[in-house]
């Protein structure tokens, strides 16, 4: 292990992010029923240019007015190349700052975009005696921002999580997309003919490179990675496949645009009872081998290493957060 120690992000459930588009009264009044672990309003794409406003000031009432219970809240504001990001973070900051725990920062793409954020932050919670610290999520779009994500993810101590935006990466790289989120059939290999003849087709995932970087990035600098959403509601198998893609790949969660999506991304994102288990008995043959004063751990014939350890006490730890979710919501 490196002498470099990383610290860990603010603990956080982050395993469903629902966007709630800023300019639906309908969806924003529906958003504290949800059972989503982090509820982030969209100020960006979701929202026509003249209704910025009025959607931002939409969702200032909502954070002051609604009831959200423990969920954690979120707000996108727009593009730091736009006139109405300043005005998206004042206002939202200064008149609803104490019930906001995230910002999450569009088409990040470099670590000065991250720098100016978390100075415009700091500078509005000292005006207004905000006590505490308002944390910043990252949104990976672009082939600038995946060039520079691991600059981008060390770039403030308020970073907690990295998102990525496959729609408008896809765009601003070239890439061709049938759904935002899913596979293109044209993305795949042929096998070698058999003795028949016969060659098979076997699907890329065009994702992979994108979402294992930015996985990579995110531990590097202790965030939680957090995979973007998948556009087809109606395909419940599709959004699995993709969720599972992510789960396996590392990221804690996924971003998803409809409350039918919430409860599988709740399910699929925690860890199951045989996880905690193992995990509960690889902490226990731990402790055991320190006190009998063991050079090594062992379990089920296996050797364990520190990084099983501290995967262990990651899985407990989310179980017991889960737990204490669930008790409050029942």
């Amino acid at each position: 292990m490196s002498f470099t120690k990383v610290p860990n992000a603010v603990p956080r459930l982050n395993r469903s992010t629902l966007a709630v588009p800023g300019s639906n009264l309908r969806f924003i009044e529906k958003a504290p029923k949800s059972t989503a672990d982090v509820i982030f309003f969209d100020l960006e794409d979701s929202v026509a240019p003249d209704r910025k406003e009025q959607a931002r000031k939409d969702v200032i009432a909502a954070l002051n007015d609604l009831d959200f219970g423990d969920k954690s809240l979120s707000v996108r504001i727009n593009g730091l190349d736009t006139h109405y990001m300043y005005r998206d973070l004042v206002d939202i900051v200064e008149q609803a700052g104490n019930l906001l725990d995230l910002i999450l920062v569009p088409k990040v793409g470099c670590a000065a975009d991250i720098y100016a954020v978390d100075m415009l932050l700091t500078q509005i919670e000292q005006a207004k005696g905000i006590n505490k610290r308002i944390g910043i999520e990252i949104l990976i779009e672009t082939p600038q921002g995946m060039q520079n994500i691991f600059e981008i993810a060390a770039a403030s101590p308020r970073n907690e999580s990295m998102l990525f935006g496959s729609a408008d990466y896809a765009a601003a790289s070239g890439a061709q997309i049938t759904m935002i989120g899913g596979p293109n059939p044209d993305y795949h290999v042929l096998t070698s003919p058999d003795a028949a003849g016969v060659r098979s087709a076997h699907w890329g995932d065009m994702w992979h490179f994108p979402l294992a970087r930015l996985v990579a990035a995110a531990r590097a600098s202790g965030l939680r990675p957090v995979d973007g959403p998948f556009a087809d509601i109606k395909d419940p198998d599709g959004w699995l496949a993709s969720a599972n893609r992510a789960r396996v790949l590392g990221c804690e969660g996924k971003m998803v645009i409809h409350p039918s999506q919430v409860e599988m991304a709740n399910e699929l994102f925690k860890p199951s009872a045989g996880e905690v288990a193992h995990a509960k008995r690889v902490l226990q043959a731990m402790q055991e081998a320190e006190q009998k004063g063991a050079g090594a751990v062992s379990l089920d014939g296996k050797m364990i290493d520190i990084a099983s350890i501290r995967q262990a006490e990651n899985t407990v730890k989310k179980a017991a957060q889960i737990a204490a979710r669930n008790r409050l919501s029942s």
